[in-house]
């Protein structure tokens, strides 16, 4: 269980990157034909929604125990 919370941590990471990516390309690319393409906010706010996935699912995990903290983080 703690392995396909992990990977499925680690995949959303991955496509929080990928989408920050995509928003750089249409940041780069805006002065073409804008009509066929979706608007940097589009990636920037997938973004946003994959960050907050991942975050309440840490909170789920730590309090269902399925994580623990450090308890001696330095």
């Amino acid at each position: 269980m703690e392995f396909l919370f992990k990977t499925a941590l680690v995949i959303l990471l991955l496509f929080i990157i990928l989408n920050l990516a995509f928003a750089l390309v249409q940041l780069v690319r805006q002065s073409e034909d804008t009509e066929q393409q979706k608007p940097m906010s589009h990636y920037l706010g997938r973004r946003v929604m994959y960050s907050a996935m991942v975050v309440i699912l840490l909170i789920l995990a730590l309090t269902s125990g399925l994580i623990e903290p450090n308890p001696t983080p330095h």
